[in-house]
């Protein structure tokens, strides 16, 4: 079974039981008499439009490629994670306002056995349901199936507070139902802000994890030839489509011929270990005893002395078009990058009079 699959039979799971749950209240309430209770059971039901959204989302993202979406509809599932926040932000803030009406006018409630079972049946199975899902979410990488859990174990949690309510209630006669409702409502709604971050940054594009920079670093600079990866980018498109860039240094001496063969072998493994569509660039570094190799360890080693300067890689010098161009990538702390390109453009010209000399500012798309 593949991560779709799972994805939906898992929702399959949670619509199952809000249903088979939904069900059980309202036979209670109905032999009950109880409209609460019946309406209640409405309520599960609603709650299952969560599966529902995740389902629609994780199919509508399998669709293939076309010529207007060339990348997939991969990200469809950030949408899905998106609505359920959504819901679970405006759950929080319902209940919000509600314990906030019940903490300026008090009243007392009223609690019956039959109402305290249906209470501790909801508890079961919305925290088992909802630690079922948002693990599989977890494991899936679903933001969508982690939303619907968290919205799942939630409910398990207002819940539980309103038996604690009661029992207090039963035990000494204090309502708690508006300060316990008020207190879960604004860690639902941090919950639900954070829920809504996470898709939302990864439709906006985040830094590449330092872990995931380091591995494919070592990874490109095994390969013989290699001598230094540089310029790592990557988009994210879904879970299944991901492109991306590098450049490398090889040496000046190696053949294009060569160099076609590095490269393809470098993206095969990129695409069979991480299932990166990745592109490959080529900086040639200067070797043997001639004057490109001179200027190449002057350059290097002026730039190095400063501080703000992270890495210094892409050194191209000719003669025939009167360039010398290398890239630079500044610490974070630099902000005016137009000044710090005229110092070192000041501190480059004269190794090579009356060539034009091109600082190239680069930025890191890494954490690290």
């Amino acid at each position: 079974m593949d991560r779709s699959q799972e994805i939906i039979r898992t929702s399959w799971i949670g619509i199952a039981a809000n249903v088979l749950l939904a069900g059980f209240k309202a036979v209670v309430g109905i032999l009950a008499s109880s409209v609460a209770i019946v309406l209640d059971a409405v309520n599960n039901l609603s709650d299952a439009l969560s599966s529902v959204i995740t389902i629609v989302g994780t199919k509508l993202s399998q669709r293939p490629a076309d010529r207007k979406h060339p990348f997939g509809f991969g990200r469809i599932e950030y949408f899905s994670a998106i609505i359920i926040a959504v819901i679970v932000l405006s759950a929080g803030i319902t209940s919000l306002v509600e314990s906030v009406k019940k903490i300026v006018n008090p009243s007392e409630p009223s609690y019956t056995t039959t109402t305290l079972i249906v209470i501790v049946a909801a508890i079961i199975v919305k925290f088992v349901l909802g630690r079922y899902v948002k693990c599989k979410g977890e494991q899936l990488k679903s933001d969508a199936l982690i939303a619907s859990g968290s919205d799942a174990l939630f409910d398990a949690v207002i819940t539980l507070t309103t038996l604690v309510s009661a029992g207090v209630m039963l035990l000494w006669g204090i309502s708690l139902d508006g300060i316990l409702g008020a207190v879960i409502s604004v860690v639902i709604i941090k919950a639900g802000v954070e829920m809504l971050a996470s898709p939302v940054n990864a439709l906006l594009g985040t830094s590449i994890p330092a872990e995931l920079t380091s591995q494919i670093t070592k990874e490109v600079s095994s390969f013989e030839g290699v001598h230094g990866v540089f310029d790592l980018v990557l988009h994210n498109y879904g879970t299944d489509v991901m492109m991306g860039s590098l450049h490398i240094n090889v040496n000046d001496t190696m053949s294009a011929y060569d160099i076609h063969g590095l490269t393809r072998k470098i993206s095969a493994q990129m695409f069979e270990r991480h299932g990166i569509i990745m592109t490959i660039g080529v900086y040639a570094v200067a070797t043997g005893d001639n004057r490109r190799a001179e200027l190449q360890s002057e350059v290097m080693q002026t730039l190095s002395v400063h501080k703000e300067i992270v890495q210094v890689h892409g050194f191209y010098y000719s003669e025939a078009d009167g360039i010398l161009s290398v890239d630079i990538v500044p610490d974070i702390s630099v902000h005016d990058d137009t000044t710090l390109v005229s110092q070192l453009t000041s501190e480059i010209s004269p190794l090579v009079p009356g060539m034009r000399v091109v600082i190239v500012i680069d930025h890191n798309y890494c954490e690290s």
